[in-house]
């Protein structure tokens, strides 16, 4: 590996396991997200080590029991019963405390947020990996973040490992809102420019991108959010000017 490809995110692997959890607490973290906290002894072992990593929430039905998977070397099996509603989100690990949390977005019809706000303690939450890492170095130089609510987790993970490190580097977000509300969710990382854009205009966002100077080297680009938009969003950034391993693209949802 040369000095240049070991600056490149890592991917790492891991172990997939499915795990049984028990809500610990609840608490409305923002105008827009509620956080679920959760722990018990299925927790140990527990590893993410990038701060877009995803694990799986199973929310079954009500009254509709759900069995775990069993996870083997022929592969994952679901058994006869029913597989329920399932839904990606970022896994907010505290170590020292070894609890888990999910911060939801809460908003109408989405069975995840309805499961969030209707969550209570000693509720039992099924979650599965994640399966996987891409582990960004922290110091590259100069960081681009662009995302709508559905990245906002991610982000603040990022976000508050970075205040951590003794040098800090340049730091450039734009991120995309309904509700000027929610902007609360990064209120105490203010330090951070983030230029934020309420009303989810595509080109809004584009234009704030095309005004910001991208570092010719040392850089990092991170576009999430609904599928078609990354795709457009992302698109400036293929261009011969910019290494493809430090430029990452992904969808968070897609509209139906």
């Amino acid at each position: 590996m040369t000095q240049a490809q070991s600056r490149y995110p890592q991917r790492v692997r891991n172990a997939l396991r499915f795990r049984q959890l028990t809500v610990l607490r609840t608490e409305r973290i923002s105008a827009g997200f509620q956080r679920i906290v959760l722990g018990g002894e299925e927790l140990e072992g527990f590893a993410s080590l990038g701060f877009d990593d995803h694990s799986k929430l199973f929310f079954p039905e009500a009254g509709v029991p759900f069995t775990p998977p069993v996870v083997s070397d022929e592969g994952i099996n679901w058994g006869d019963g029913p597989r329920p509603a399932s839904r990606d989100y970022t896994p907010l690990y505290d170590e020292a405390r070894h609890e888990l949390a999910f911060d939801f977005f809460i908003h109408d019809g989405g069975v995840a947020s309805s499961w969030a706000i209707n969550a209570r303690v000693g509720d039992a939450l099924t979650i599965g990996g994640p399966r996987g890492s891409l582990v960004v170095p922290e110091d590259y130089a100069f960081q681009l973040y662009v995302c709508d609510e559905s990245g906002m987790p991610a982000l603040r993970r990022r976000l508050e490992g970075l205040l951590k490190l003794n040098v800090r580097p340049q730091v450039r977000a734009v991120v995309t809102v309904a509700d000027a509300a929610w902007q609360d969710y990064l209120a105490h990382l203010s330090d951070f420019a983030i230029d934020w854009v309420v009303g989810h205009s595509e080109q809004a966002v584009a234009d704030k991108l095309a005004a910001i100077a991208v570092a010719d080297e040392d850089y990092f680009i991170w576009v999430t959010g609904e599928g078609a938009t990354v795709k457009s969003l992302v698109r400036p950034f293929e261009s011969e000017r910019y290494d493809a391993q430090r430029v990452r693209a992904a969808a968070y949802w897609h509209k139906k």
